[in-house]
């Protein structure tokens, strides 16, 4: 994922031109990227599940979603870079565990999670 490192320096310069690295500790980042998801929430806030489908959706709502998922994506990245965590590595060993943690003979067409389904 060249294009997250990429984003990543591209992030990290547009702060520093703007000398915003005095606000951008991780605290206000973690905040920040909690709105911002709290903000793409509410784009799909009293749709049915149809309606929040792409082929649903009207190019002004997804517009709007894009936008959220950008900011999103953003603050994401730029946390990451304050923390010196490299997503990539962590994202595809969460990913690992996820597999362990949901083997397919258990998970597959099965919405509920594993922790309750013993309960």
């Amino acid at each position: 994922m060249d294009a997250l490192k990429s984003l990543r320096t591209e992030l990290a310069a547009f702060a520093t031109e703007r000398d915003w690295d005095q606000f951008h500790t991780p605290k206000n980042l973690a905040m920040a990227l909690s709105g911002e998801a709290g903000e793409l929430l509410e784009r799909f806030q009293w749709l049915t599940p149809e309606q929040s489908e792409r082929n649903a959706l009207s190019p002004e709502a997804l517009e709007a979603i894009e936008e959220e998922m950008a900011d999103v994506l953003l603050y994401l990245v730029r946390l990451a870079d304050r923390l010196n965590v490299d997503l990539e590595t962590v994202a595809q060993a969460k990913l690992k565990r996820n597999a362990e943690k949901y083997p397919v003979s258990e998970a597959k067409g099965n919405a509920v999670k594993y922790s309750r389904r013993s309960e």
